[in-house]
């Protein structure tokens, strides 16, 4: 049986992946914060590590880390949550500062700030991420992206295939092009991509200076891949993992006839009395027909003659 998924998952899910820096270290970071817990998600592209805590936990922190301070969990933790989201959407954390350590595969935030005038410290201590956790965090929302970037551009080489094909026909029929510079040649999709492939990759694979992450349109679309994941999960059941639920009975349709009575006086066979024949022979009769339009197309114009 399958352990119930932690609803905190669903949260992390909708946030985005956000390029940070911390100490010159190059990551991928997701973070969710609720009012007393979190969730931070890592990933150098190398591994993927996580925390999450919860409200008794954090306090336990606060108290070994900060053993000068005396305040309740919900004032560590709001003053923990404005410290330490600026650095992890990756706009820099203003007077808090954050340096990373690595150790026995665990990666270390360590965070340090004021509070009430005294040295605030914390530790985000982040071990190993499960691989069912990357795989609904990171490679399905990807793949899903591929698929639709793929399908995209599929729809994209069909498009210029029937543009190609109008082009060719104003020629055909005498039109030439008023500007020259606007010539063309016939799309070819395995020659494009040839080309694409041949001269973009190589600069892919020498820059690598090139920070990970998503730019605003990957971030929508990622946005829009991993949204309904949540719509879509099961409710989940306690008890027997392998029941299932019986069918629904078939909604019942009620249907109101032209007076506007209780069903129950209608027709039962569903048949039309001669009333109802004579309304609809009436309604067909003041229907007028459709004519078709005499009026002759205009030609296309456009950047031909």
């Amino acid at each position: 049986m399958n352990p119930r998924a932690d609803p905190a998952d669903d949260f992390l899910l909708q946030e985005p992946w956000l390029p940070v820096c911390i100490d010159g270290c190059q990551l991928l970071a997701k973070s969710w914060f609720s009012d007393a817990e979190y969730c931070v998600l890592l990933t150098d592209m190398q591994g993927v590590w996580e925390e999450r805590m919860d409200t008794a936990a954090i306090e336990r922190r606060a108290q070994e880390l900060n053993r000068r301070l005396r305040a309740a969990v919900q004032a560590f933790f709001s003053h923990l949550r404005e410290a330490a989201e600026p650095w992890l959407s990756g706009g820099g954390g203003g007077e808090a500062q954050m340096c990373v350590w690595r150790r026995d595969g665990v990666v270390t935030l360590k965070l340090k700030s004021e509070l009430a005038g005294l040295p605030f410290h914390w530790e985000f201590r982040c071990s190993p991420a499960p691989v069912a956790l990357v795989c609904s965090q990171l490679v399905r929302p990807l793949l899903a992206m591929s698929r639709l970037l793929h399908r995209q551009l599929e729809e994209q080489g069909e498009l210029l295939a029937r543009k190609d094909q109008e082009i060719q026909d104003y020629r055909e029929n005498g039109a030439t092009l008023s500007r020259e510079r606007l010539q063309t040649d016939v799309f070819n999709k395995q020659l494009y991509t040839e080309d694409f492939i041949q001269k973009n990759l190589p600069l892919l694979r020498s820059d690598p200076s090139d920070a990970p992450g998503f730019n605003a349109d990957l971030q929508r679309l990622y946005a829009a891949v991993a949204a309904p994941h949540k719509r879509r999960r099961p409710q989940e059941t306690h008890g027997d993992p392998d029941r299932t639920e019986p069918p629904e009975p078939p909604a019942q349709t009620t249907v109101i006839g032209p007076g506007g009575g209780d069903p129950e006086n209608q027709n039962p066979s569903g048949q039309v009395g001669p009333d109802g024949a004579a309304q609809a022979a009436a309604v067909g009769a003041t229907r007028p027909a459709e004519r078709q339009s005499s009026r002759p197309k205009k030609k296309k114009v456009g950047l031909f003659r």
